[in-house]
């Protein structure tokens, strides 16, 4: 509940006046266009690193079901 106090909609004005004053009128679009472009990236990269675990997890599936019993 203490959180919420904080962060209410006042004082998302007050942040929002700080930015336009310290970055200017003209680069907040930017900042926010390189901001979605960090995040599109970064999703690429975590999709990336889940298709290759997946495909390393397969190949040492299909490895381990090839390999012949020495147990015997």
């Amino acid at each position: 509940m203490f959180l919420g106090e904080i962060f209410g909609p006042d004082l998302l004005i007050v942040v929002i006046v700080v930015a336009v004053l310290v970055f200017g009128g003209a680069a907040i679009p930017k900042l926010a266009r390189n901001l979605g472009s960090a995040k599109t990236e970064f999703e690429k990269g975590l999709k990336s690193a889940k298709s290759t675990d997946e495909s390393a997890t397969k190949a040492t599936e299909t490895t381990e079901a090839k390999s012949p019993d020495t147990d015997k």
